[in-house]
């Protein structure tokens, strides 16, 4: 039987959907006062996911705090981003609750990011017999995870457009292989995620460079070849350039406890349960959108 695993960054759903219903000001309150809007929104997403691929297995992949092994690397990681809006910060918790109560096995690693597990699981379980893996996120770092059976569904707009990633598109769309979108941010940076690159070096250069060269390490050894103000922006911030490269690279071998991981993440959906967990939970907007499924 062909396997089909569907790995989801789960607060990358949850944020997508607050901030989509919120700027109409729709939260979706319940009656006790809860606002539920990316909560809703994170379960019509998943479920149309599933609807869509019809996974034999499923991971939702959460973070497990602002801090990780990132932040010691370099202290301004993530750390120009500002405080989540006050109707947000009880969803962060009602989201993993109810996505457990649905039957989703649901997994985070402390000083890790949600990246890194499902770049783990991603490649774990590639490597199983006949097995296709779906990522679904809005974190274009994890095209560096593609490959042939690894699809990275980068999420476009609402709850079925994709930019769609596997080896094969990532290669034609870049030039590159996958992995080497780690060097390219190295070069490049990254604003959202606060750390450097090189200062003056953006992305078309970076990804000539990376074409050229293949690597930050060969582009270094190679670096009397370079136009001159290339050469001064390297040599300024080669510390930065280093940094920068630890810090975009995906780690695919977290310490993830797996001798049954692969049975726990087994799905079958359950309808009836999904729509009664919404009704007892007065998402009622999900439910809807369920029924229609």
């Amino acid at each position: 039987m062909n396997k089909r695993t569907l790995l989801i960054d789960g607060m990358a759903l949850l944020f997508r959907h607050f901030y989509a219903t919120s700027v109409h000001k729709n939260f979706m309150v319940t009656s006790k006062g809860l606002p539920t809007n990316g909560t809703q929104g994170f379960i019509r997403h998943v479920m149309h996911a599933i609807h869509d691929i019809d996974p034999t297995h499923v991971a939702i992949c959460w973070d497990m705090g602002k801090s990780t092994f990132r932040n010691e690397l370099f202290a301004g990681y993530k750390q120009n981003r500002p405080d989540p809006p006050e109707a947000l910060v009880p969803q962060f918790s009602h989201v993993q609750h109810i996505s457990q109560e649905l039957g989703f096995f649901n997994i985070g690693l402390p000083n890790y990011e949600a990246d890194d597990v499902i770049g783990t699981l991603a490649t774990q379980t590639a490597n199983q017999n006949n097995n296709n893996v779906f990522v679904i996120t809005g974190d274009r770092d994890l095209l560096q995870c593609s490959a042939d059976n690894i699809h990275i569904w980068l999420v476009k707009k609402g709850f079925t457009e994709y930019a769609k990633f596997d080896a094969h598109t990532f290669r034609e769309h870049y030039g590159l292989s996958p992995k080497q979108l780690i060097d390219v941010k190295a070069f490049m940076g990254d604003s959202a995620d606060g750390y450097p690159g090189v200062k003056g070096i953006g992305e078309k250069t970076a990804i000539k460079l990376i074409q050229q060269y293949g690597s930050v390490e060969n582009v270094i050894s190679n670096i009397e070849s370079l136009t001159a103000g290339q050469q001064k922006k390297i040599q300024a911030d080669m510390d930065n350039l280093m940094t920068s490269k630890q810090l975009a690279e995906i780690i695919c071998d977290a310490p993830i406890e797996t001798h049954d991981i692969w049975q726990r993440m087994s799905y079958t959906p359950d309808y009836s349960r999904i729509i009664n967990v919404c009704e007892e939970h007065e998402l009622r907007v999900a439910r809807k959108y369920i029924q229609s499924l």
